[in-house]
């Protein structure tokens, strides 16, 4: 004898599956095996992407991209509502990826304030050469267009830059080196001076960006509380 069926009013609210619900899907291997083919397919999307804005900046069709990735259109969509999703995705990817290559070309350095240098040199290194021009410029005018679309995922895209030197900025005040007022504040108002000048340089002429780079580390050094150069 088969088990009668609650009743269900059509006008009964929609609620979110139980907590059990989401564990089941998570230890089933079909569903993990598609998701690790999503998340595969969407990185070849974004390295696709990537890709196209070496050569064309931000004006590549989805139809460009679907052929580059080699992928059908409709896969596409499947991954990105849009193509501004798709580039929030690649600031995202590329700004991570360079984060963490600073981190680990600074973990010999001897101490945090040397740390805090080399990450405040090295976010405006590329500008020093001719290379990479179309992805600074893609950078610098698609991180303030899609700011007005996603503020909230914009302001998550630069804060591992943040961390990154509020991290160092508390090291550096607990052993004596430097004095910050407010370690987060001040290292979300550093990174936000860095980037204001990638921007500028990015179209903007570049003959003096070594002495414009150096006095941006005497101006950042200072206002954490460090000696002012000699």
């Amino acid at each position: 004898m088969s088990t009668p069926k609650r009743p269900t009013r059509p006008d009964a609210p929609i609620t979110a599956p139980p907590g059990w619900a989401d564990r089941a899907a998570d230890q089933s291997q079909s569903v993990r095996r598609s998701r690790a083919r999503t998340i595969e397919q969407a990185q070849a999307i974004v390295a696709a992407a990537q890709r196209l804005i070496e050569v064309k900046g931000a004006a590549f069709t989805t139809q460009e991209l679907s052929k580059e990735a080699g992928i059908a259109l409709q896969t596409f969509y499947r991954h990105f509502p849009s193509k501004d999703h798709l580039l929030l995705a690649v600031l995202e990817d590329v700004i991570a990826d360079r984060m963490a290559e600073m981190a680990a070309a600074a973990a010999e350095l001897p101490d945090p304030v040397a740390r805090l240098r080399f990450y405040i040199l090295a976010a405006l290194r590329s500008l020093r050469t001719d290379e990479g021009g179309s992805a600074r410029q893609f950078i610098t005018a698609e991180h303030w267009r899609l700011y007005q679309i996603f503020p909230e995922e914009m302001a998550q895209v630069n804060q591992p830059f943040a961390e990154l030197v509020e991290r160092e900025l508390r090291a550096a005040a607990d052993a004596g080196l430097l004095h910050p007022n407010d370690p987060a504040a001040d290292a979300w108002l550093a990174v936000n001076l860095v980037m204001s000048v990638y921007h500028h340089f990015a179209y903007a002429p570049r003959e003096n960006i070594e002495a414009v780079t150096e006095k941006l580390w005497s101006f950042c050094s200072t206002a954490f509380g460090g000696r002012p150069p000699e």
